[in-house]
């Protein structure tokens, strides 16, 4: 997390080209805005492209925010042909999960959110099994249960839309079982983020911690990343792996894995909720 109030991020990519840094900064200062950080890459000084987070205070932000927004496509994109977000940091990015019954994950994202380890809302859970319904009501969150038949799976996604529309700005598959179409995608609107083992392609189907086992992996790993109609080949976010060896069983690997799972989806959850990940193309940008 970034500040309170008045506290305002500023992300911004494009063709890097001189000048954008002296751009980005006057913008603000003209304002009276106050620069609290800055990071920024470019992929080639020369004819690559150019990605900034900068995060700053402004007294009264709120309130002249459009004022600012207004300054900000004149210098950065009508003079330089840039793409910008201007975020308020006090407005929270909901987020909703779809789980089905694996909690590990779930349960890890509620836990962080209630003691503010990630500066997120969450305004519903919906899993396609009844199993996890009094675990995230404990939570003080709204649990729906919209199962997913393969010979209804278009009905189902529709209800699931209609409960999301308007109330989330991210959605995460918090080990949801279920693969999203693509309409399902386009008409949400909104990132997906989701997180698998790293045994894959290797290990896919049921039962991979077995089959791992059996092949003697020595290290275990996940992946979380943005979702697209390519299954699991959308930008990531965040890896991580652990060692193992041959005295760890199939429920260890497991276990251990879970652990993985955890830590990789939160990082990528927070990071996200904080603006750090910009998308390029397949890959991403993590600040």
């Amino acid at each position: 997390m970034d500040g309170g109030f008045d506290y305002g991020r500023l992300i911004v990519r494009g063709a890097d080209r001189p000048g954008i840094v002296a751009s980005v900064s006057g913008a603000l200062t003209e304002h009276g805005a106050n620069i609290l950080a800055l990071d920024q890459s470019s992929s080639d000084p020369e004819g690559g492209r150019f990605f900034q987070r900068t995060v700053f205070q402004l007294p009264e932000l709120a309130s002249r925010i459009d004022e600012l927004n207004a300054s900000l496509e004149t210098r950065l994109g009508e003079e330089l042909g840039l793409d910008f977000r201007l975020v308020q940091v006090r407005r929270r990015k909901r987020v909703g999960l779809f789980v089905s019954r694996a909690d590990h994950c779930l349960l890890d994202l509620l836990w962080r959110q209630r003691r503010g380890e990630i500066d997120m809302t969450v305004p519903m859970v919906l899993s396609n099994h009844p199993d996890l319904g009094d675990d995230v009501r404990r939570f003080g969150i709204p649990f729906f249960h919209v199962p997913v038949p393969r010979e209804a799976k278009a009905a189902a996604e529709k209800e699931q839309l209609n409960l999301l529309e308007g109330n989330v700005d991210l959605l995460v598959l918090a080990r949801y079982m279920q693969v999203l179409s693509g309409d399902f995608l386009a008409e949400l609107g909104t990132p997906v983020i989701n997180i698998h083992h790293s045994f894959l392609p290797a290990f896919t189907g049921a039962n991979p911690h077995q089959r791992a086992k059996e092949r003697g992996v020595k290290l275990i790993g996940a992946t979380a990343h943005y979702v697209t109609e390519q299954l699991d080949e959308g930008p990531i976010i965040e890896q991580d792996v652990i060692r193992v060896s041959h005295r760890d069983s199939a429920q260890d690997l497991r276990r251990k894995g879970a652990d993985v799972e955890r830590q990789v989806l939160s990082r990528a959850v927070a990071w996200h909720c904080d603006d750090r990940v910009l998308q390029d193309g397949a890959t991403t940008v993590v600040f």
